[in-house]
Formats: structure tokens, C-alpha cells, sequence
């Protein structure tokens, strides 16, 4: 029975969702958009990721029902479905993920404050990254002392995050040419008027937003976990699905309508916060200036927040025996000093690689995005066996579409990224095999074929990358 029980209600679910999952790639969006594809097949791009995400919280919403005794995560499905190392390969895909979601967190910010201050302008010079580690290791050492982001500290970034995002809406509606929106809205004419954008097959373009459009989706993960607060359960459902509607809806909006007030090489050339430059060339530096100043503060919350998730998954994975136990050992602040200390050297070195990179915020957030495709497969892929085990065929097409839609976009549009992705395992799977060592569990057969067919992926991508195949820059 879906008895009431103390919670938090539909309305403030859905907001709870809602602000949780807008970061900072709904401001860069438009420009990376507009340089892929035509408003047409960006379109198509987000009825199919849209879609592809559905079966994800579908999936997510089914699992948190039948399977609340896992509470360590979308990891947890992992390793019911596919064992300790289903669990480690997720997990480690998702800390990958997160921490890399910083690094864009970092040159966005900086990119932001280079609207003030020349010296950061594009966000990855040499005073940028050195900022910006500052930033990182602030962030940790608050994090490592029990610092975390307060109730009001986050309305304070819904409300940055969100009204900027409005009044963008509200101008693009205002200022919208139907005209100008349909000229060339296929994308087949290649002109001096496209200079900077692909033109030509509608796939094609479609291909080119996949990586953009899972970036802002990241975190829709995280509404079957505050779904669980809810009153009810049929609340909990309820506001996943409207919530998830929501986003869809703004995020459309924000990457559609301003095809309709400038060209669409315009929207390509713009720089970061993309939709910054927008609303500056739609209605003057007032705009920039609003944009710029909420996405600055909302940075510096979602980062706080976000410099406390890559330790907590290495607690849940390493509480479930995948991960040795150092990764997972708290202080007397209950903060993993151990893993956010890992975390931050490795983020360090990572700004500082992007000195060498011609689009360091795009660089990130694919690779980011790459990572936690990994972790999404594993949901679809145990949506599929869980249900097939218990005969639920319906539940079974869902995970086989959400499994399926992961698989294409791996192969279609990120397949360069997941290689590089890739790489990671190769000090990861010997962490695994210090997890098995500490806890006296032996590394099973299968377990080695599948390590092997991901390091022979590994040394693939080195090769690729050296012979240029691959850049990186």
C-alpha cells in the first residue's frame, strides 16, 4: 500500500529536482549546439536524447522501487547485476565523471569572471588555471573540515541559476524572427553564412549535439535518489516524471530559440557563457553582465557540492569491499580525507593540461560525459536482467531501450572520448586488485577477460592518440 508518511511534498520535490540538475552546461549550450547542428536536427538530437533519458529514470524509478535494499547508488545495480567489478567499473566511471564535471566547472567560472577581468578572459590561460586550482583545493579543504553546502547556501545558487535562465527565455521569446529561425533549418547549405558549423547530413549533425545534450542530463540520476523522500511513493514518481519534463523543456528553450535572434554562425562563434554573449548581442552588457554574475555564483555552489560527490562514491564503493578501504575512511569530520586529496591532485594536473587544449570547457564536459555512460549502461543493463528474471517484459523493453540508447552513443558520437576513457582503467584496475587482495577475494575468470578487453581498449587509445588519430588539443 502507498501509505503517506512524513516527506517532502510533489511541488517541493519537483523543484528539489529541478534546481539539483541545471549546472553550469545549460549556459554554454547554446553556441556548441548552433556549431553542430541547424535548429531541425537539433530538434531530432533532443527528441532522441530526450527519449534515451526517459528509459534512464524510468529504469532508475523501477530499480528504487523493486530493489530499496541497494543503497549505495546507481553502483549498487551494477553489483547485484554484474558481480564487484560491474560495481568498481561504475563507480570509478562516475568519480571520473564527476571530478572531470568540476574541471568544466573551473573554466566556465573563469571564462565568467574573465567578463570583469581581461586577464581570465576564455578561461584557460595560465592566470585561469592557476586561480582555478586555488579555487579546487579551497574547495576540498572546506569539504575535508565538514563544510558542506547548507540549505540556504544552495537556494542562494537555485535562485543565481534559475532567474538568469528566465529572463534569457523571456528575452529570446521577445526578440524571436520566425524568418530568420527557418532559413536553412535543415542545415544543408553551406555558405559563407555557416562559416564555423557543419552542414550537410541531418545524422550528421544530429551526431555533433550528443555529448553537448548528455552533458546538461547529467544529474537526472540523482532525482530517483530525492525521489525517496517524497510523501509517497506515487508522489515520488509523480515528480521524477514532471520533473524530467521540466528540464527537458527549459533546456529546449535555452538551445532553440536563439536560432531564431541571431545567425546560426553567429551562436557558433559566441565564446563562454555562451548564453552570456547571446543575451549581450540581443540586448546590450546589462545582459552579459546579469548572466555572468549568477552563473559565477552558482559555480562556486554546484562546485562545492560537486567536490563532495567523487568522495562519496569512492565511500559507497569502497563500503561495498570494490574499492580498497582507504578510499572510503572518514575523518572525525566524517569528510574521505584520503579520496578528495587523490581527487584534487588529479584535478590539478588535469587544469594544467589544459593549457594545451583549443576548447578546454568543451574537452571536459565530453570526457565527462563519456565517464558516467558507463554507469547509465549498467542501469539499463540490470534493468534488463532484473526484469527479466521476474518476467516483467514491459520493465524489460524499458532497460533494453535505455541500454541500447548508451551503446549508441558511445559508438556514434563519444566514441574517441570513451576510448580515452579507457586509459583510466589501467591504474583502476589495479586498485580493484588491491580491493580483492585486502578483502581475500580472488579475481574470478571472467572478471580477468572483461579487465582484459577494456585495457587492450587502453592501449588502443595510447596508440590512437600518439598517431594522432585521437587529438587531444
Amino acid at each position: 500500500m502507498d501509505g503517506q508518511k512524513k516527506g517532502i511534498g510533489k511541488g517541493e520535490l519537483i523543484a528539489l529536482i529541478v534546481s539539483s540538475c541545471i549546472g553550469t552546461g545549460i549556459f554554454g549550450i547554446t553556441s556548441d549546439v548552433a556549431a553542430a547542428a541547424a535548429p531541425g536536427p537539433a530538434l531530432l538530437a533532443w527528441i532522441f536524447v530526450g527519449l534515451g533519458f526517459l528509459m534512464l529514470v524510468l529504469s532508475l524509478n523501477n530499480l528504487s522501487e523493486k530493489r530499496p535494499d541497494l543503497t549505495s547508488g546507481i553502483f549498487s545495480y551494477a553489483g547485484a547485476g554484474f558481480g564487484p567489478l560491474g560495481e568498481f567499473i561504475s563507480g570509478w566511471s562516475y568519480w571520473l565523471s564527476a571530478w572531470l564535471g568540476n574541471i568544466a566547472f573551473a573554466t566556465m567560472l573563469m571564462s565568467s569572471i574573465g567578463t570583469f577581468f581581461p586577464t581570465f578572459k576564455g578561461g584557460q590561460n595560465l592566470p585561469s588555471i592557476i586561480v582555478a586550482i586555488i579555487f579546487c583545493w579551497l574547495l576540498t579543504i572546506l569539504v575535508n573540515n565538514g563544510v558542506e553546502s547548507a540549505s540556504f547556501v544552495n537556494m542562494i545558487g537555485t535562485i543565481c541559476k534559475v532567474l538568469p535562465l528566465v529572463i534569457f527565455i523571456i528575452m529570446m521569446v521577445v526578440c524571436f524572427k520566425a524568418g530568420m529561425f527557418t532559413t536553412d533549418f535543415w542545415g544543408r547549405v553551406a555558405n559563407n553564412a555557416s562559416q564555423g558549423t557543419t552542414t550537410g547530413s541531418v545524422w550528421e549533425q544530429m551526431k555533433g549535439t550528443l555529448m553537448t545534450l548528455i552533458w546538461v542530463f547529467i544529474g537526472v540520476e540523482g532525482a530517483s535518489v530525492m525521489a525517496s523522500r517524497a510523501k509517497s511513493l506515487t508522489a515520488a514518481r509523480e515528480a521524477s516524471l514532471i520533473s524530467f519534463g521540466l528540464l527537458v523543456i527549459i533546456y529546449v528553450l535555452i538551445s532553440i530559440l536563439p536560432y531564431g535572434t541571431l545567425t546560426r554562425a553567429e551562436l557558433a562563434g559566441m565564446g563562454q557563457p555562451a548564453i552570456g554573449h547571446v543575451l549581450q548581442a540581443t540586448v546590450g552588457n546589462w545582459g552579459s553582465i546579469l548572466i555572468n554574475v549568477g552563473l559565477i555564483i552558482s559555480t562556486i555552489v554546484s562546485w562545492l557540492s560537486w567536490t563532495m560527490l567523487p568522495a562519496e562514491t569512492t565511500m559507497l564503493v569502497a563500503d561495498d569491499k570494490a574499492m580498497p578501504k582507504v578510499w572510503g575512511k572518514v575523518n572525525a569530520k566524517k569528510a574521505p580525507t584520503a579520496s578528495l586529496m587523490i581527487t584534487a591532485v588529479l584535478q590539478t594536473i588535469f587544469l594544467f593540461s589544459l593549457l594545451f587544449t583549443d576548447k578546454a570547457y568543451e574537452f571536459a564536459y565530453s570526457l565527462c560525459s563519456a565517464a558516467i555512460l558507463f554507469s547509465y549502461l549498467f542501469v539499463g543493463l540490470y534493468q534488463m536482467k532484473y526484469s527479466s528474471a521476474h518476467q516483467e517484459w514491459g520493465q524489460f523493453t524499458i532497460g533494453l531501450l535505455s541500454a541500447a540508447f548508451m551503446f549508441a552513443c558511445m559508438f556514434l558520437a563519444g566514441w574517441q572520448e570513451v576510448l580515452l576513457v579507457s586509459i583510466s582503467f589501467i591504474p583502476g584496475f589495479y586498485i580493484y586488485y588491491l580491493a580483492c587482495k585486502e578483502n581475500d577475494r580472488k579475481v574470478t575468470t571472467a572478471e580477468k577477460w572483461t579487465m582484459a578487453l577494456i585495457l587492450i581498449l587502453s592501449v588502443i587509445a595510447i596508440w590512437l592518440v600518439a598517431n594522432g588519430t585521437i587529438a587531444i588539443s
